[in-house]
């Protein structure tokens, strides 16, 4: 499977983000932004699923796959990742609307723009899968450790990388001892999926992209913000995620309107080893939303 067409778009502040598309450009448009420590290549298993029902734009986030790498922490800021959303849209389809889904950090980020009044009419809806608000879960934990303890502890001991990431040094180290093998070995122990595809990028795509964490996580869960979904949202929410707890959902009904909630019996990369079912979601939604 090849893209229709690749290309550079320059962001707001001079960083170069590399772009693929895919399919029939008459096909209703549908941006996919992946997470960490992946690129862009990581969506293929779920495009193969959809590429004769959409226009499909994807691209590596700053810092992974062949996108540039920002040289200050600040510059992986939730502000900036939506610019470079906006960017990468007005570039590739300029005014058309498009429907958005993500993953992980690609969707951490994606509620960025969801939850921006500039993007209303042009974001038709967002698919969110492992990827919460940052403000949205900043009010959750408040609300847990106030009422039920057990549940705050519980999203804690999934999040203790979250600590680690933020030592300079110590956590971009750490991907000095991965390679594609070892990463697919990690994959298939989480996932329960034999041969299923690795980052070949991993030391790299996992060692700038701490930057999202170092950038964003203590000024949200310290000083969050009142968000609301300017379009109409689905949580996939995977039963089995090792790294969010999907008791989070909980928090959602306070800042979307128009929400739909589906459970997968999945681990976190769903979209690696159940493809076809992520693909059948995200296809089922945007086809009621007609």
């Amino acid at each position: 499977m090849q893209p229709l067409n690749t290309q550079w778009v320059n962001t707001t502040d001079q960083q170069r983000l590399y772009v693929k598309t895919w399919g029939d450009e008459t096909k209703p448009a549908l941006v996919l932004v992946h997470g960490y420590p992946d690129n862009q290549e990581v969506w293929e298993p779920v495009i193969e699923h959809l590429i004769n029902e959409f226009y499909i734009v994807t691209y590596d986030v700053r810092g992974a796959g062949q996108s540039s790498v920002p040289r200050k922490v600040r510059d992986y800021r939730l502000e900036q990742l939506s610019l470079d959303l906006d960017s990468v849209t007005q570039a590739v389809l300029g005014e058309r609307s498009f429907h958005l889904a993500a993953h992980d950090w690609g969707s951490i980020q994606s509620w960025e723009s969801v939850t921006e009044a500039k993007f209303r009419s042009r974001i038709l809806s967002y698919s969110t899968i492992s990827g919460p608000c940052l403000d949205h879960a900043a009010f959750w934990m408040r609300e847990q450790f106030e009422q039920q303890k057990s549940k705050f502890f519980k999203q804690m001991t999934k999040s203790w990388y979250i600590a680690v990431f933020q030592l300079p040094l110590l956590a971009p180290t750490v991907w000095n001892f991965f390679n594609p093998e070892r990463w697919g070995k990690v994959l298939t122990r989480l996932e329960r999926t034999p041969n299923l595809p690795s980052n070949p990028n991993i030391q790299h795509d996992g060692k700038y992209g701490i930057g999202l964490y170092r950038a964003n996580f203590i000024p949200r869960l310290t000083r969050p913000r009142q968000r609301l979904a300017i379009c109409p949202v689905q949580a996939i929410v995977l039963k089995y995620d090792n790294f969010v707890s999907p008791e989070l959902i909980d928090e959602l009904p306070k800042w979307v309107e128009d929400l739909s909630v589906v459970t997968l019996d999945a681990n976190h990369w769903a979209i690696l080893s159940q493809p076809q079912q992520i693909a059948t979601l995200l296809s089922k939604y945007i086809q009621q939303l007609k």
